[in-house]
């Protein structure tokens, strides 16, 4: 991190953090987007796109989904080949991006990448968006194809092919199912889509550093994507980070950190749930206890997010503080269990702010506590040693603003901000 007004960040970096949180949705396969920017890549290159337009298609195929991020949506898109309400996820795309200076130029071509070909240039779109789109579409139906298929890829590409050439002109632009099928005649562009080499070909992506100064409200806007992604995965935790990232904030204000540190406190708290992404949609909304397996995999959300963040050069302190918000103080949270000197005043604040916010919240299996049970149950985990006392202290002192704080009073929230376009 350099300086307190700017960051000097690979937004490259940044993107694929985005597509890997955003992929996590597919549970047990988190390839779909960098596959899908593989694929985009080399039917670019057939078609003699300039490294300028090659690395925009790689880009935009890891961004293509990020207004993904329920289960039940991933799984109607990947088994339905043209799925009606495909529409949703792309408004839902777009809306994120479009204000994001430094990322709207993909928004355009999110939007419309499960329209036809034959609505698209019609469009009042630019040709360079409306041949992006739907180069997209094809390498994500391609993509689609393959991963349901049963027989090995090599074999399969010529169902694969044929089932793709069956839309030219209709779903597909003709040019572009051609130079798909020019790509597809070598067995290395199959064989590089196995996981392995797919991910060999994303680090040497990465490489290409595509550095922009970043200033700390751009951070905090980007951040703000990557929460609407989580948020929106579950309405029972609608605006959690966003409310964990406010709350945090006044804790550490009150409690006298700088404003830099209060900067990164609160985008922290905008990305400490990335992991949950990861976790099925059922858990989330279970009405009921979890069981052990279940537990298991909720306790596994903290360490992807710190899997995430990690990657990003100069977001090292951040994904420590995000990923330790279930840690304790006396060892027993989860998953890392940091001694008592790792477990920074940061991430302490952290860990607080989403107890606390997460009972004042409507859940499953409960309704959101009253500002005394609330206060009841983060005393409690002090005398525990799981919450920092002193911190508690300062919340006490607050109360009644940390708790309309935590319900959402007066705080504008993500999704009132990002309503989907009825584009």
């Amino acid at each position: 991190m350099n300086g307190l007004s700017t960051f000097s960040v690979n937004l490259r970096q940044m993107v694929i953090a985005i597509e890997t949180a955003a992929s996590l949705v597919g549970l047990n396969d988190t390839q779909h987007g960098k596959r899908v920017a593989y694929i985009a890549v080399q039917i670019g290159r057939q078609l003699g796109f300039s490294d300028h337009d090659v690395q925009f298609c790689f880009d935009l195929g890891l961004l293509h989904d990020c207004g993904v991020s329920t289960q039940k949506m991933h799984a109607n898109l990947v088994k339905t080949f043209f799925w009606n309400d495909a529409y949703i996820h792309c408004e839902t795309g777009f809306n994120l991006l479009k204000n994001f200076a430094p990322l709207s130029q993909y928004a355009i071509p999110i939007l419309y990448h499960h329209t036809p070909w034959v609505q698209l240039k019609q469009l009042d779109i630019s040709p360079h968006d409306a041949l992006m789109a739907n180069l997209i579409f094809l390498a994500d139906r391609v993509d689609v194809l393959a991963a349901t298929s049963q027989q090995n890829l090599i074999l399969a590409r010529h169902e694969i092919v044929d089932a793709i050439g069956k839309y030219a002109g209709e779903y597909f632009a003709p040019h572009i199912v051609s130079a798909f099928e020019r790509a597809q005649r070598s067995e290395a562009f199959w064989i590089a889509q196995e996981e392995r080499h797919i991910s060999r070909f994303v680090s040497q992506m990465e490489r290409i550093h595509v550095t922009r100064e970043l200033s700390v409200a751009d951070l905090k806007s980007l951040s703000l994507i990557m929460a609407d992604i989580v948020d929106r995965k579950s309405h029972f935790t609608a605006n959690h980070s966003l409310l964990v990232s406010k709350l945090a904030r006044l804790i550490g204000e009150k409690y006298g950190l700088n404003q830099h540190q209060c900067d990164m406190i609160e985008i922290a708290g905008l990305l400490h749930d990335l992991g949950k992404l990861r976790v099925p949609d059922q858990i989330l909304d279970k009405p009921g206890p979890l069981a052990k397996e279940e537990k298991a995999l909720i306790q596994r959300h903290s360490f992807e997010t710190y899997e995430i963040l990690q990657q990003v050069d100069g977001l090292e302190e951040i994904a420590k503080w995000a990923a330790y918000h279930h840690e304790g103080i006396n060892g027993q949270g989860y998953p890392f269990r940091p001694n008592e000197q790792e477990f920074s005043v940061e991430a302490r604040i952290i860990a607080l702010a989403d107890v606390y916010q997460a009972v004042v919240q409507d859940r499953p299996y409960r309704k959101g506590m009253c500002r005394q049970e609330a206060m009841s149950v983060v005393e409690e985990m002090a005398r525990d040693g799981k919450l920092d006392p002193q911190l508690l202290e300062i919340l006490a002192a607050h109360e009644q603003i940390c708790f309309e704080l935590a319900r959402g009073v007066g705080v504008a929230t993500i999704r009132s901000r990002r309503t989907p376009s009825t584009v």
